[in-house]
């Protein structure tokens, strides 16, 4: 059998788990947790970093710190998961659900203006399969428009987008804030777990304090204050330590397990091509702007029967393949606050798009099994 996913260890996740109870601290903010976050400041530049026990609650600091309130309006892609529009939900948000590029998941930067309006308070761009968004774009857009910019880096580590006059950012440290996921279908993981991005200095007092349940306990231990207590709103946002010592094995190997995911990607890519255009079938676009870190491989067939034949055919041979996202604009819980808008390249991704199973331990051979079966589907 071939599972869509399966959950790579580099062999030191044990022993650095073993060594953060032999620390005496296991409730977080340890060692481990500080090796992590000292790690994605230094290497992609974010200005301050946090874990979080997922990426749904990266999303959520970032909007309590957005200071979203009730009526505010929210701009994001419907083609995205439930956690995105979930966190400014929980605040009283309106979302704004904006549709996909025809050539691209990610949202229609172009369609963005439109629905800006005096209650807009943020956009919240998702970089869908890790590759980029048109950020350049974006940015000048909220800077007209006075809005924050959360950028959805779920599937966006070590991923990359280049401004018109060549400079080059890593996703993520490029909006005021962004969440990053750890979960085991990541590129990096921990099982479960997350990071918040603080990119405007703005924020960064208050990411603290609202990561250690709305108290100012973080700088009461750095010996800032005398005493520390309830000041503001928060949660239980803070993993443990031993989930943070899992990461640290991960992020030890990043460069390797980037390079074996790009070997993979390119693998199909390059199998899949000639099919693919003879049948109408839409492979990953990168574009000029954006780099590729192989999060995810998929493909987007030409109608959802054609789709529902290549699943088949895998399952046949017991290998895993899966769709996506359904459009959260048609989801059962807010179709009905939705306003009318059609979103069809969204509605045509949930409807056709196919991803293939990508993960470090896949070899060649298996790429090739996967490869020859979807190619021998006619039409």
């Amino acid at each position: 059998m071939i599972p869509f996913n399966k959950p790579y260890l580099t062999g030191k996740e044990a022993h650095y788990m073993y060594d953060a109870v032999h620390t005496g601290k296991l409730s977080g903010n340890g060692k481990y947790t500080k090796l992590c976050q000292q790690f994605f400041e230094d290497e992609y530049g974010f200005k301050k970093c946090l874990l979080t026990t997922s990426c749904t609650d990266a999303l959520e600091m970032a909007a309590i710190l957005a200071n979203i309130e009730p009526g505010d309006e929210v701009i994001m892609p419907s083609y995205t998961f439930v956690s995105t529009s979930n966190a400014f939900v929980l605040r009283g948000a309106v979302i704004r659900f904006i549709d996909s590029k025809s050539d691209q998941p990610g949202l229609d930067e172009d369609a963005i203006e439109a629905l800006i309006n005096k209650n807009t308070k943020a956009i919240v761009p998702v970089h869908y399969a890790g590759v980029a968004c048109d950020m350049e774009k974006i940015m000048n857009i909220a800077s007209k428009h006075n809005l924050l910019v959360v950028e959805d880096a779920a599937q966006a580590i070590d991923s990359y987008y280049t401004f018109s006059d060549g400079s080059r950012k890593a996703l993520g440290s490029i909006g005021h804030l962004a969440a990053f996921s750890f979960h085991e279908t990541k590129n990096i993981i921990s099982g479960e777990g997350g990071l918040l991005a603080v990119n405007d200095e703005r924020f960064i007092k208050r990411s603290e304090i609202i990561w250690e349940k709305g108290t100012n306990r973080s700088a009461f231990f750095r010996g800032e204050v005398d005493k520390y207590g309830w000041v503001d709103i928060g949660s239980s946002f803070l993993p443990s330590e031993t989930i943070a010592a899992f990461l640290w094995a991960q992020l030890e190997n990043l460069e390797d397990i980037q390079d074996r995911r790009k070997q993979h990607w390119q693998m199909y890519y390059d199998g899949l091509k000639n099919w693919a255009e003879q049948y109408c079938v839409q492979l990953p676009n990168i574009p000029s702007f954006a780099t590729n870190n192989a999060h995810m491989f998929y493909i987007v067939c030409k109608s959802m029967e054609q789709r529902s034949e290549i699943i088949q055919q895998l399952k046949d041979h017991d290998i895993h393949a899966v769709f996506h996202y359904l459009s959260l604009h048609k989801s059962p819980y807010y179709q009905k606050k939705h306003d009318g808008r059609d979103l069809l390249q969204s509605d045509r991704f949930s409807n056709n798009l196919l991803r293939l199973p990508l993960y470090y331990e896949l070899t060649p051979q298996q790429i090739s099994e996967i490869i020859k079966i979807i190619t021998d589907v006619k039409g």
